[in-house]
């Protein structure tokens, strides 16, 4: 089968590659899945640098999600051979097979194709986490999501609008504003450049945001930080912009606001049965057409390049997924 190496760390993908190996062998409690559809999401890129928190010992097979088919599992397995089931682990899904742990999968949702499933899974479940297992969202409250073009940021728009919140979406490109509106209809879609809280208070009625989710970090959360509102939470969720921001703890304070951490895959391992009532509940609005992932493009396997690329210079609105075997 091919698979998409990771043999060295490197800054520039010198060090990935697509490769010949064998199918892997399955162990109790795995699953083994062909693979139809796998997506790119930003620490699948940070782990080829080893700038991600998580760093796998090299060689590894790169990917954090999949949707495909069960072709074997132990006999008490909820899986059977034929199941389309989406999901996935920490490495190993840009192939054509990958075994992975049963309680790392669930049955694709009814109505989405292999290529949404595969889109869905880790965007979804740290918007969900965030927004409302963390922070309680809120009919008729107001969230602003940073990075709002990229994989994260346009699921936590999209949950946010299906849950009933009015929704400031942010991004620093301008471009993308009018595809960002298109494709999820927010409240408001502004730049996320210099001083942009006078445009979050206008919009709010002066009222500011009781959650925002940021993906960014950098500059983008130092503005963040003046456009929480009083009791409000603050969500750091990653740090595409490169910098990992400080903040006075003065600032919180005064504003009577708290600083949210969010990692959703470590909140569904340490809270199994959290992450399992997550998973669940995201299948369940997927199905009934609440919510769907939005894929800028769907490559061969073989144009794995290209993809890493785009997410690298920032080219994407929605998730690049990539098709093992084409």
């Amino acid at each position: 089968m091919q698979a998409l190496q990771v043999k060295r760390l490197s800054d520039d993908l010198s060090g990935t590659s697509l490769i010949d190996e064998q199918v892997p062998e399955r162990k109790p409690g795995d699953v083994l899945v062909r693979v139809r559809a796998a997506s790119l999401n930003f620490p699948d890129l940070l782990m080829t640098q080893g700038k991600y928190q998580f760093k796998p010992e090299v060689p590894f097979t790169s990917g954090l999600e999949l949707a495909g088919e069960v072709v074997e599992a132990d006999p008490s397995s909820a899986f059977q051979p034929g199941d389309k089931v989406i999901g996935g682990n920490k490495t190993g899904a840009f192939a054509e097979f990958a075994c992975i742990p049963e309680r790392g999968l669930s049955p694709l949702p009814h109505g989405l194709s292999f290529a949404e499933g595969a889109a869905m899974g880790a965007t979804y479940s740290t918007a969900y986490t965030g927004l409302i297992e963390l922070c309680g969202l809120n009919e008729g409250q107001w969230v602003m999501v940073t990075g709002a073009s990229g994989g994260v940021g346009l699921a936590a728009v999209d949950l946010a609008k299906a849950m009933g919140a009015k929704v400031i979406a942010a991004t620093g490109v301008d471009a993308k504003r009018e595809r960002i509106a298109a494709l999820y209809e927010p409240d408001a879609v502004i730049l996320s450049e210099g001083r942009f809280r006078e445009q979050v208070s206008e919009i709010t009625g002066g009222k500011l945001c009781d959650i925002v989710f940021d993906p960014v970090g950098g500059d983008v959360f130092d503005e963040c930080t003046r456009c929480v509102s009083f009791a409000g939470k603050l969500m750091v969720v990653g740090f595409t912009s490169g910098r990992i921001a400080d903040i006075a703890t003065n600032i919180p304070l005064i504003k009577g606001f708290s600083v949210v951490g969010l990692r959703a895959g470590e909140y569904a391992r340490r809270f199994p049965e959290r992450g399992a009532a997550i998973s669940s509940e995201i299948a369940k609005l997927a199905s009934e057409g609440r919510i769907k992932p939005a894929i800028d493009r769907i490559l061969p396997l073989s144009q794995w390049r290209e993809g890493f690329q785009a997410m690298a210079s920032r080219e994407l609105v929605g998730k690049v997924v990539f098709e093992p075997g084409t």
